[in-house]
């Protein structure tokens, strides 16, 4: 492990934050992911890769090349350069606990600490080498840990037989705004897998469909001393809007399969106001009822109103559920289940309550669900990683590459679809 610790200490030290006020005039957003890139792309060759790119827009591709004469499929590994704009990662001071026994951890000089009560988890990590920030800024490990673990993967495949593979270190993952950019074409894997997930065994192919909406209110102002049958304030029709939601289908009370509206923002005066909202579902006719619905909410108001006040609703869908698009190529799943299995690992099998790179790439074409990498508490400063994790993850990949060439790939688990229709009985079942 002691490799994959020193990539992963060096790897968190380059601050590749990006920034989500340049998302719409640059990718990527920041200087420190072309850092970051050109680290890797040196480490590539001295691995032995070949066909090396570095696009403009800071998207790095290589191929570990087939060490065997086996018919096997090209087999993708892809994680992010970037970290989230929510916490800097500047100056990032990882600490590590070493065989961690349990009780409170002190980030730093102990004013922040990583309570097992507040984070249950870390009851099942006794034992663990943990990897954590000192308190004020990220870690990194979204998605450094999946950096670190393909790269280390790489360097243990050398010796170990498999097919020609495929890794790409993706741009401005965090903003949404790599993805659109990314060449399928050019990257040329039969299927991939993003390494961005969190716990031991965490296998991800169902996420939320995403859209923002925007509602636009225009009222009518006037001297609010003889505003009396004039003034019809755009705020107070804002505010009504958001009532005739249902008010316990919000992001904090709701959690497993439940979908939500979540008022992101809302701005204006009593002339013009504007409302925007995160709407997300895993199934795609709520997802459409949902929508649906504020263009009701809309309609019912103008009516109201009689054109004195205006509504209206524009939608912009971020990505969609990439369920479907995986379950139409099942030894995509099998041969991590596999995988899994000759690793001695459990898998957990459970929907993202959010999205990732990999959702946008299945529908453009390029089936590509998550795996684990070891992460923890992403996007804040109590971000936290095991280092026996990230270890089980770099032997997953392998594995993965290593049952590839030996033709289980093709071959698939019978019966494995559970009852339900969610998730593989077999084996069981962020873009905000």
């Amino acid at each position: 492990m002691e490799q994959l610790l020193e990539r992963f200490l060096e790897y968190v030290q380059i601050d590749t934050q990006s920034k989500i006020q340049c998302r719409a005039v640059q990718v990527p957003s920041s200087e420190g992911q072309w850092l970051l890139a050109t680290v890797l792309k040196a480490q590539l060759e001295s691995l032995g890769c070949v066909d090396i790119s570095l696009s403009e827009h800071c998207c790095l591709m290589a191929t570990l090349p087939a060490n065997t004469t086996a018919k096997a499929p090209v087999i993708g590994f892809i994680a992010h350069l970037d970290t989230a704009p929510d916490f800097t990662g500047k100056h990032v001071h990882p600490l590590l606990v070493e065989n961690y026994r349990g009780g409170d951890i002190a980030l730093g000089i102990g004013d922040e600490v990583l309570s097992p009560v507040l984070m249950p988890v870390l009851h099942e990590l006794h034992g663990h080498t943990l990897i954590t920030t000192d308190g004020k800024t990220l870690l990194g490990a979204d998605d450094k840990a999946g950096i670190a673990a393909i790269m280390t993967a790489l360097a243990r495949l050398k010796s170990r037989p498999h097919g020609k593979i495929r890794v790409a270190f993706t741009p401005d993952e965090e903003t949404g705004a790599g993805a659109p950019l990314f060449d399928i074409q050019a990257f040329g894997a039969d299927w991939a897998y993003t390494v961005d997930g969190g716990g031991l065994g965490e296998f991800e192919y169902e996420n939320f469909n995403a859209a923002d909406a925007v509602i636009r209110i225009n009222g009518q102002s006037a001297h609010t001393g003889y505003a009396k049958g004039k003034l019809i304030n755009s705020l107070e029709l804002a505010w009504a809007f958001h009532r005739q939601l249902p008010q316990d289908e919000k992001p904090e009370k709701t959690e497993g399969d439940a979908g939500f509206w979540h008022l992101h923002s809302l701005k204006g005066n009593a002339l013009k106001a504007e409302i925007h909202y995160l709407i997300r579902d895993f199934d795609d006719h709520h997802f459409a009822a949902r929508q649906q619905t504020l263009e009701a909410i809309a309609e019912e108001m103008n009516q109201t109103y009689g054109g004195k006040a205006t509504v209206s609703v524009v939608f912009h869908e971020s990505y969609r559920n990439m369920r479907s698009k995986i379950e139409a190529h099942p030894q995509v799943i099998e041969l991590v289940l596999r995988a899994m299995d000759k690793n001695g690992i459990r898998p957990k099998i459970k929907p993202i309550r959010g999205g990732t790179d990999g959702a946008f790439l299945s529908w453009r074409g390029l089936p590509c669900p998550n795996l684990f990498t070891g992460g923890f508490n992403f996007h804040s400063k109590y971000e936290f990683a095991s280092l026996d994790i990230m270890e089980q993850s770099v032997e997953l990949i392998a594995s993965i590459a290593e049952l590839a060439c030996e033709g289980e790939a093709a071959t698939l688990h019978k019966g494995a679809v559970a009852a339900t229709g969610r998730g593989y009985s077999s084996s069981s079942p962020k873009y905000q």
